[in-house]
């Protein structure tokens, strides 16, 4: 039985989907992989080997190559751009249909299920957005399109991770939107500070503004809505006898029970953590999130996001020598970041499906996918597989 490994670099777009500017017309320019190129040459001779200069054909990038590779792109599959969606729809799951709401609508009950919990509770100053104990700010996701998801973040100078956990939990009993993500880091100041209005009457934290993203030290867990994840392909691989390894952000937004789970957020340990279960002899799924390049497009630092793509392709690499013939590796992403783009969203955009297949021959060019769901079907196929 063979391995197959998916890196996921998350926010790793290669153009605007034609929809992309549905909510914010200048995200028809997106190009997160363009952008970032264009603006200082980077070394990606790993990325290029397995087919990104023929999916988004850059300059910089060779245009062919001499692996056995598959290469193409794939649409979202989901609307908007968010990384749990994203991940959720590439493992199985039906997310064409996801509520979107402000917590402005729903602050009653959420106030109330806080109390219920013995928390104590108040706006401030009077805007929508729910200040607990004293220390953690309930709000908006100012990163994802508005309304998508919720945050309760706190600084862990101010109390543990684990009572911001607690307060996220209770809010994700009452929330309707897909994801409430527990956000602790470490501010350059008091967190009201940087609260701002986003779009469409949302108010969030700033987190990149807070300092959180680039004063280390940050922990993060996604709290998604309800899924039937014995349906998704790490549940299956785990049910099949599969041993699956999740690393990165992959280990805190998909689910099976099963798995062996690597968090991690610096690209240099996540890259470690990948290399370590590609190494595991015998079959295996590992599914790894590169999350620091999602983080620098947020925080709009295309250098940063340069740097991050360059230390990726120095593990893919690494990665691939290890992989044995039948072995496959899959580099894809959940949706754009463009760090040019002039604001701290997603963008909504293509995304590359490279995949190396150890022991055949020749390039393939796959067509245009529709969603991302390809991208779990293809692996489940690599491992004997088949998702609904």
């Amino acid at each position: 039985m063979s391995k197959t490994v998916i890196v996921v670099i998350d926010g790793f777009g290669i153009g605007a989907m034609p929809d992309a500017g549905t909510l914010r017309p200048g995200d028809l320019t997106a190009d997160t992989c363009g952008h970032v190129l264009d603006h200082r040459p980077l070394r990606l001779p790993a990325l290029g080997a397995l087919g990104l200069g023929v999916v988004h054909p850059h300059t910089s990038l060779a245009t062919s190559t001499a692996l056995p590779v598959s290469a193409g792109r794939a649409a979202l599959g989901y609307p908007g751009a968010d990384t749990f969606a994203g991940h959720q729809t590439m493992m199985g799951a039906d997310f064409t249909r996801v509520t979107v709401a402000r917590l402005a609508q729903h602050l009653p009950e959420v106030t109330a299920a806080l109390l219920s919990g013995g928390h104590k509770v108040e706006l401030l100053d009077d805007r929508p957005l729910l200040v607990v104990d004293g220390a953690v700010l309930v709000h908006d996701n100012l990163e994802a399109d508005p309304g998508i998801n919720w945050n309760a973040s706190g600084s862990l100078d101010d109390l543990p991770f684990d009572r911001i956990l607690e307060i996220a939990r209770t809010v994700r009993t009452v929330a309707p939107v897909a994801r409430v993500i527990a956000v602790g880091g470490h501010a350059d100041g008091p967190l009201p500070t940087y609260v701002r209005a986003g779009d469409e009457g949302t108010v969030g934290l700033d987190t990149p503004g807070s300092g959180f993203y680039r004063n280390g030290g940050l922990q993060v867990q996604h709290l998604g809505a309800d899924i039937d994840h014995t349906r998704q392909l790490p549940a299956l691989a785990a049910g099949a006898g599969i041993p699956v390894t999740l690393v990165g952000k992959a280990a805190d937004i998909l689910t099976s029970d099963d798995a062996v789970r690597r968090p991690a957020v610096a690209t240099t340990e996540v890259l470690a953590h990948t290399l370590e279960a590609t190494r595991t002899p015998g079959p295996g799924l590992v599914i790894t999130n590169i999350q620091e390049t999602d983080l620098a497009g947020h925080q709009q630092d295309t250098d940063r996001y340069g740097r991050v793509l360059e230390e990726t392709d120095e593990g893919l690499a690494a990665l691939i020598p290890l992989l044995k013939t039948g072995d496959h590796l899959i580099v894809t992403a959940d949706h754009g970041n463009d760090p040019t783009i002039g604001h701290a969203y997603h963008t909504r955009e293509f995304v590359p499906v490279l995949m190396l297949s150890q022991g055949n021959q020749g390039f393939h060019p796959l067509p245009d996918a529709t969603t991302l769901a390809t991208v779990g079907a293809m692996a489940a196929e690599t491992l004997g597989l088949r998702l609904d």
